[in-house]
């Protein structure tokens, strides 16, 4: 397994810095994106242009051939997540095809999943599947805004913030444990009236929450440990899991934190 600062790209890795603490393990199924996002990391990591990263992705080269080889090599016992680079349920050649075919794999050989994206309802089409990995899955939607104009005019491809909030209910009421991921944090207060809203729709289980990083400078006049503890007043009296990012604990070191709050793999799934 590599991590994505290396050459060449595993099915199955092990991530490096800012991601491994959202998972332990990682899998790109596609490599490219249609949400466009302005701030995405990507095409940076990937040293491609956005016009040569942003479009229509297909899937990987064989890569359900490869993912079940190492699968059959090894029991996965930590989480695999489904992706870092780009998202599998964006729009695509194959209608996240590749995707629900990969789902059945890992549940096959009893991995266990995380999904993040920003595809809202498309989820739901692989519902009975997310059903059937029982404890062994986390089902989750990066969050950034709760206004749709700021949404779409800086996650343009991406869903709309009432459709991921209707997707996380739904998700939700079925059973699944669904996480939310509040990272970036481009607009604070829109990030704690979300907060807000998931607490009240009782719809999200985990909490990770980040800042925004290095985009233009826009991160260096927020009041981070304002917006920590804001977000933490709301969080804790729900009895929610929460898992708040390096990134943002480093600029608010005043703010108490509890040691379920500072591990990233403590609300990891397991198999």
């Amino acid at each position: 397994m590599r991590c994505l600062g290396c050459s060449v790209l595993s099915i199955i890795y092990e991530p490096c810095g800012m991601a491994k603490e959202y998972s332990p393990l990682a899998c790109n199924l596609y490599i490219g994106c249609s949400h466009c996002c302005r701030y995405c990391y990507a095409p940076h990591t990937l040293q491609r242009t956005e016009s040569n990263y942003f479009g229509i992705p297909a899937p990987r080269n064989n890569v359900l051939h490869y993912l079940e080889k190492e699968l059959q090599k090894q029991q996965y016992s930590k989480q695999i997540m489904l992706s870092f680079i780009g998202d599998v349920y964006c729009e695509n050649t194959d209608n996240s095809a590749t995707t629900r075919a990969a789902l059945e794999l890992l549940n096959r050989y009893n991995a266990p999943v995380a999904v993040l994206s920003k595809g809202g309802r498309k989820l739901l089409r692989d519902l009975d599947i997310f059903k059937s990995f029982g404890n062994r899955i986390m089902v989750g939607c990066t969050l950034t805004f709760i206004d749709s104009v700021k949404s779409k005019t800086w996650e343009p491809g991406a869903s709309l913030p009432e459709d991921r909030l209707e997707t996380l209910f739904a998700l939700h009421s079925a059973g699944i444990r669904t996480f939310a991921s509040f990272e970036p944090v481009v607009d604070p207060a829109e990030s704690l009236k979300l907060i807000e809203r998931t607490i009240k729709d009782n719809s999200v289980d985990h909490y990770k929450v980040g800042k925004l990083n290095n985009y233009k400078g826009l991160d260096r006049g927020m009041d981070w440990p304002w917006f920590l503890r804001e977000s933490l007043k709301l969080l804790r009296p729900a009895g929610k899991q929460i898992y708040i990012k390096k990134c943002l604990r480093v600029l608010a070191p005043e703010v108490e934190l509890l040691p379920d709050e500072i591990d990233p793999e403590r609300w990891t799934a397991r198999a």
